[in-house]
């Protein structure tokens, strides 16, 4: 693969956020941690670029016990 493909590639990948809601970021949080296979590195990506809070992703519908297993990456 040649060095342009790579670079679009790649922004292509990073690119995917950026006009992302707070809505759209939680609620997607919410999914992905209802979800089997659960990716917990997007997770984390999200929660921490929103600074989401326990409270809040347990409003949006999250299971108590899946906010407190990211117990360290979310706002009190």
């Amino acid at each position: 693969m040649g060095k342009a493909k790579k670079r679009s590639l790649h922004l292509g990948i990073n690119n995917r956020i950026t006009n992302l809601s707070r809505e759209d970021a939680v609620s997607e949080v919410i999914k992905l941690l209802k979800s089997k296979n659960c990716d917990n590195q997007r997770i984390y990506e999200l929660i921490t670029l929103f600074g989401m809070s326990a409270e809040e992703l347990l409003e949006a519908g999250a299971t108590y016990e899946s906010v407190m297993s990211l117990q360290g990456i979310v706002k009190e």
